[in-house]
């Protein structure tokens, strides 16, 4: 059922104009939108029924006092709403939209081996926003990997094989706002909610962030969307990837109920960060070519985190299997 519009405040003003309304209506009287508000207002949005200005504002106010977990559950649900997807059975919905700056994108090979292992993921994400950034779309392109370019792909993919899913596929839309980013000068909410949306109904939703306070954010959403097992990390860039040089607090949010638990850093001392990224270490990684004890570490942990959220195991239960699976993984494979 569509959620009802708020009140309109005048008779003639454009039906987008409330949700403006409410969040812009001065420190005092403004407020957040509720899920159904926000629900209705993304409806909207979805279907091109606001204009650029309308746009414009609403997405910058939102920006200026940050979305609520309310707020960012009500845009999935029109969103998830909106889909007109396939039936497609998934265990792991993989979020990928910031990009990798200091190192690359090692939660590719975790990726590969969890897919070995079994475990089929839903990997969507978008590229390009932000500049000198490598994305986890560059990686897939690079070494050959499957990237989806439209619905009737979508319909005959496998998720039991390591394949990107661009957000221009699942929501021209969305990916048209992301893309906001270099006229506007600031990210918009839609940098954030892409990462919960869950396209497939994946049991388990893996999502990264990086700047502080949006833990919770995303946290509190997931719960909200009860989701069976949400796991949100702060990761390396601001992807889901285990910068295994950090404690890392891990926020969950299972049907409904939130929790937290920290793992300690694997190593004593911070590795020094490249000089320069190279996607061919990758490559080279996963045939044994390549010694990199931060990177390994990396791929390995990044996987357990993954399997631990699935699972319900422990992470050193978890750990071990991958470490195992790692050891065993056909390195003629590329």
């Amino acid at each position: 059922m569509t959620p009802e519009l708020p009140p309109m405040i005048a008779s003639d003003n454009h039906p987008f104009a409330p949700f403006v309304r409410i969040l812009g209506k001065g420190k005092k009287g403004s407020r957040d939108l509720t899920q159904d508000e926000a629900q209705a207002a993304m409806g909207m949005i979805l279907r091109d029924d606001v204009l650029p200005e309308q746009l414009g504002a609403f997405l910058m106010l939102l920006r200026i006092k940050e979305e609520s977990p309310a707020e960012i559950a009500g845009f999935c649900a029109a969103v998830q709403a909106h889909w007109p997807l396939p039936d497609i059975s998934v265990d792991i919905d993989w979020s990928c939209y910031a990009g990798k700056r200091r190192h690359i994108p090692w939660l590719v090979l975790s990726q590969r081996l969890l897919a070995d292992m079994g475990y089929r993921q839903c990997i969507h994400g978008t590229r390009g926003h932000t500049v000198d950034r490598l994305y986890v779309q560059d990686a897939y392109d690079y070494l050959g990997w499957p990237v989806l370019k439209s619905l009737e792909e979508l319909a005959d993919w496998d998720p039991g094989t390591p394949s990107f899913l661009p957000l221009d596929v699942l929501s021209p839309r969305l990916e048209s706002i992301i893309q906001l980013r270099r006229v506007l000068g600031l990210r918009s909410p839609v940098h954030s909610f892409s990462r919960l949306l869950n396209p497939f109904a994946a049991p388990t939703v893996l999502q990264a962030i990086f700047h502080p306070g949006y833990h919770s954010i995303h946290q509190g959403a997931s719960a909200l969307l009860n989701y069976p097992s949400a796991l949100v990390i702060k990761g390396d860039g601001g992807e889901f990837e285990r910068n295994p040089d950090a404690e890392l607090t891990l926020y969950w949010a299972r049907h409904g109920e939130t929790s937290e638990t920290t793992l300690p850093a694997l190593f004593a001392r911070r590795h020094v960060k490249p000089e320069s990224l190279d996607l061919d270490d990758l490559v080279r990684l996963w045939k044994g070519d390549l010694q990199d004890e931060y990177a390994e570490a990396a791929v390995l942990s990044t996987a357990a985190l993954a399997i631990m959220a699935h699972e319900q195991w422990t992470f050193d239960s978890a750990l071990q299997r991958v470490q195992t699976a790692w050891e065993d993984r056909d390195r003629t494979r590329r």
